[in-house]
């Protein structure tokens, strides 16, 4: 365990939290010889699961290569070859790659690389971001300035730039009875629109959204056509389409993206959890080729860099990690364990009485919890019922990522799970056993 006298400021300051020792495959153990199983990757982090021998020999054979060398004087071969693969396996249009250290620093790139690719079209007017409510982009202060969290935004209000927010597409909290699920999508996505007209599209710079809803909804997908209509928007409108797939992404859905499911294309694209697994820190923001052109014609830079960016041991081991996906066939296997995680969950949940869903795409699964299952009451947030989960899974050997404020930033608590890529049949059903127990001890105990 940490001990009071650690010098470390921890995320909670009066936590206790044990100490990680070592991870193989889907399970980590801490020093008191406790084993967790990962059913949630850290933050939808680690996709090869833990000491992945390929991944590791690759960090290592890197770092004692070449650990480091700045890219204001160099490129690496092993940077290059990770750029290429990217772009190879890219949506359509997509023609460069800008390494970062994580998906917040990629967001940030991808505000100013939007703003940037105006100022070199001559349109330097152009000032507003609209992304959505309940959305999550990242802590930096652009990061934050574009999520839709209140809680998230409260303290730092003050220092962000302004920013312009639609509703997010949620079919279990904003579909009407009478709606088709594609009449909602369309409903959703002409919010948007609406927005534009308001500010004057002369004024706007991107539209920004997660094609999943990652951390702040419990993985919620889109309802069918909704991103189609938003890309038919942007487009009408001279708008550029963002997508934040920094959770989602990289396989996680089933899809190498997330977006390939929808049928789109975005002019920027940030990409991070899943590119490198957590074995070293790395994002990218993946640039369409008119952005790319625009500073190429213009001014020749892209204002903006990071000292750690193109890191030769973090690209070493994303490219390690793409190849291994790619070899095993990784990505059949989230289809198949993601669409064996929904049955399960459907089974144990579906009739629950204080889960109102079970949501999700791939290996990105959510249950959200009720206090009212016919009504979709949330609990009191005073219960903290997405804690008391957290705690009840962890004593149980089973590590999640639940989260409160699913409605509104401070109403509502959801879990969501995205186990490793490697995950089997067994780890699946313990994966949902275990959850369920917790589940139903931390309402338990909120009841009482």
């Amino acid at each position: 365990m940490t001990k009071p006298t650690s010098r470390i400021l921890h995320r909670q300051i009066h936590a206790t939290y044990p100490a990680a020792v070592g991870g193989e495959g889907v399970w980590l153990a801490d020093a008191e010889g406790r084993r967790y199983l990962d059913a949630s990757g850290g933050a939808a982090v680690s996709c090869l699961g833990h000491g992945h021998p390929d991944v590791v020999r690759a960090v290592q054979e890197q770092a004692g290569r070449l650990a480091f060398a700045h890219t204001s004087f160099f490129t690496t071969e092993v940077a290059e070859e990770l750029a290429n693969t990217l772009v190879a396996g890219a949506p359509k249009g997509i023609s460069h790659v800008y390494f970062v250290s994580g998906g917040s620093e990629g967001v940030e790139a991808a505000l100013k690389m939007a703003r940037q690719y105006w100022v070199e079209k001559g349109e330097d007017k152009r000032r507003y971001f609209i992304a959505r409510r309940q959305s999550y982009h990242g802590n930096t202060l652009g990061a934050l300035s574009v999520g839709g969290n209140p809680w998230r935004r409260q303290m730092f209000a003050p220092l962000l730039i302004e920013t312009h927010h639609v509703a997010p597409c949620f079919e279990y909290r904003e579909r009407r009875a009478e709606e088709t699920a594609e009449e909602y999508a369309y409903r959703a996505a002409d919010e948007l629109e609406a927005k534009i007209r308001e500010l004057g599209p002369e004024t706007v710079i991107a539209f920004v959204a997660e094609t999943v809803v990652g951390a702040t909804l419990g993985a919620v997908p889109p309802a069918p056509g909704y991103f189609r209509r938003v890309r038919e928007i942007c487009d009408r409108h001279g708008i550029l389409l963002i997508l934040d797939e920094v959770m989602c992404g990289m396989g996680r859905t089933g899809t190498l993206h997330a977006c390939e499911q929808e049928g789109i294309a975005p002019d920027l694209m940030v990409i991070a959890k899943s590119l490198g697994a957590g074995y070293q820190p790395i994002g990218a923001t993946l640039l369409g080729e008119k952005i790319f052109d625009a500073f190429a014609k213009g001014s020749g830079f892209f204002q903006h860099g990071h000292t750690y960016m193109g890191h030769p041991v973090a690209c070493a081991a994303a490219l390690a990690v793409q190849k291994v996906i790619a070899r095993d066939g990784l990505l059949a296997n989230v289809r198949r364990q993601g669409a064996r995680l929904g049955e399960r969950l459907q089974e144990r949940f579906g009739n629950h009485h204080h889960v109102g869903d079970v949501r999700g795409r791939g290996l990105f699964w959510g249950i959200e919890l009720v206090k009212d299952r016919a009504r979709k009451a949330p609990f009191d947030p005073a219960l903290k019922v997405h804690a008391r989960v957290r705690r009840e899974a962890m004593a149980r050997g089973l590590l999640v990522y639940p989260m409160g404020g699913t409605l509104d930033g401070r109403q509502g608590d959801h879990v969501l799970l995205a186990p490793p890529f490697i995950v089997g049949d067994a780890d699946v059903d313990m994966i949902v056993a275990r959850l369920g127990e917790a589940v139903d001890a931390a309402i338990a105990s909120a009841a009482a």
